[in-house]
């Protein structure tokens, strides 16, 4: 069966489907659950980092007021010695000129910081302050000067205050003038966990408590999902194997409620089935019985005419109705499904049909048979023979290849003789339905060795097919299934 890729790809078997269906579910209830939780962890953060940067812009502000009541001459002296004695949460210079910062690239929450601050100093000093906000990344971070790099300085001035390896984190940088021209240059790191500016949609804990309850609800799907299916399965090969042994054991009626009903559905038509074979089977033995004695009785009554002519008629149609009866019970006969399923080995079989023939160079076999086929071994020689009977009646001889894959087994027969139109193929399953003369040249046979043979395949769960052969000939295909 040739499928297209969409089709390939999806899944075929109750139990999958269930468990594709409630994997997707869970991956989108969890995926909304996660939205949920980042969006409130996000909104919490913004929260966070909005208070912080007032707190960090008050602390700046409190900074700056200090320096500006000191008299100009002790500015530098106290600020030489906050650093001698390990400086503050910033860390402060007072400098000559603006110093050139190299932003970090853009985002929402470096807006938001730099925003809120703004605000504060504004809020503090006035919208004319000239305040100068940004965030530098601490390898490019300029201080003193835009000469000096922060890499410059003397450890102990920045070690604790900017310097945070090996995470390096973007550094705040606030510039403020003061009256007398000089710049005061604070620069600090924001606290954790916001320092990196980063959004962390998810904490690492809830990513790894999703994954556990995720793997906990897959595992118990996949059980439960099991545990349901497992009745189906055993439905489905009751089903199959119902075909080919209507005497096999009943299903157990257990399960779901629906599986229970749907056993015993099954148990019921299994037993009618029984019953409706046994009545025809003793229908057809009385109508054996029946026929045979006026049959015998006419035949008698017939040789008794004076007219011969008309005593070769009668006898003559007496003989065909015998053939049909006989053809009849022998039809019934041959499809019988009550025989016992066993490993049948189809080469041994061939060859077995091979030397019973008259002519036994009249057939040849090729081709492999990798392991036995488990079906009826009388049923299936009663097949075989007809298929391999015909051929060789209808075209002399025949050849017949085995063609043995994992799923199917193929047997071809193919004969030599003119083929079957179109027309006749259609036809030729139908009973004592006998060719015309141009194939058949061999006028005997009751017209049901093809009808026989194609029932005893379906009973196996396969198929005939008949095709022309391109270089004369008809080609018959035998399909059997090997599950």
């Amino acid at each position: 069966m040739n499928l297209k890729w969409p089709e390939r790809l999806t899944p075929r078997t109750m139990m999958s489907r269930m468990v594709l269906m409630l994997l997707t579910a869970i991956l989108m209830s969890q995926l909304i659950v996660s939205v949920i939780w980042s969006t409130q962890f996000e909104h919490r953060d913004e929260e966070s980092l909005t208070d912080v940067s007032n707190s960090l812009a008050l602390s700046m502000a409190s900074t700056i007021r200090f320096f500006r009541s000191l008299p100009f001459e002790y500015r530098h002296i106290v600020l030489n010695q906050l650093r001698n004695m390990g400086g503050t949460r910033f860390f402060v210079s007072l400098n000559h000129e603006l110093i050139d910062i190299h932003p970090i690239p853009d985002s929402r929450r470096k807006h938001m910081v730099i925003n809120e601050v703004s605000r504060v100093m504004q809020h503090q000093f006035g919208a004319d302050a000239g305040v100068k906000v940004e965030f530098s990344a601490p390898n490019n971070l300029h201080v003193l000067n835009n000469d000096t790099l922060l890499a410059d300085l003397p450890p102990s001035w920045a070690q604790h205050t900017l310097v945070l390896e090996p995470y390096n984190p973007p550094i705040l940088v606030m510039q403020f003038p003061l009256d007398d021209g000089e710049w005061i240059y604070m620069a600090a790191l924001l606290p954790e966990p916001l320092m990196t500016l980063e959004t962390k949609y998810l904490p690492r804990s809830q990513l790894v408590f999703l994954l556990v309850v995720s793997t906990v609800l897959l595992l118990t799907i996949a059980v439960i999902v099991r545990w349901l299916s497992a009745p189906l399965k055993r439905f489905s090969t009751a089903a199959k194997q119902l075909g080919q042994d209507i005497h096999r054991p009943p299903l157990e009626e257990t399960g779901p409620a629906e599986i229970a009903e749907a056993a015993k559905a099954m148990n019921a038509m299994q037993e009618q089935l029984k019953r409706y074979l046994d009545d025809r089977e003793e229908l057809f033995s009385a109508i054996s019985h029946d026929l045979k004695t006026p049959i015998t009785r006419l035949r008698l009554r017939a040789e008794l005419l004076d007219d011969d002519e008309h005593t070769d008629k009668f006898i003559k149609n007496l003989d065909e109705l015998e053939m049909m009866v006989k053809g009849a019970l022998q039809c019934v006969k041959d499809t019988d499904i009550h025989e016992n399923i066993e490993s049948v080995d189809i080469m041994e079989l061939l060859q077995s049909i091979q030397e019973e023939l008259a002519e036994p160079e009249t057939m040849s076999i090729s081709g492999s048979i990798k392991a036995p086929f488990r079906g009826k071994p009388l049923a299936l020689k009663r097949c075989l023979t007809n298929l391999i009977d015909n051929a060789i009646k209808y075209g002399d001889k025949v050849k017949v290849t085995l063609l043995d894959y994992e799923q199917r087994l193929y047997i071809l027969f193919r004969d030599y003789g003119p083929g079957v139109s179109l027309y006749d193929q259609k036809k030729i399953f139908e009973p004592y339905v006998r060719l015309d003369s141009t194939r058949n040249r061999n006028a005997s046979g009751s017209g049901l060795g093809m009808g026989i043979a194609r029932n005893i395949v379906r009973a196996h769960g396969g198929n005939l097919d008949l095709m022309n052969h391109p270089q004369g000939g008809l080609l018959v295909k035998l399909t059997l299934p090997r599950q």
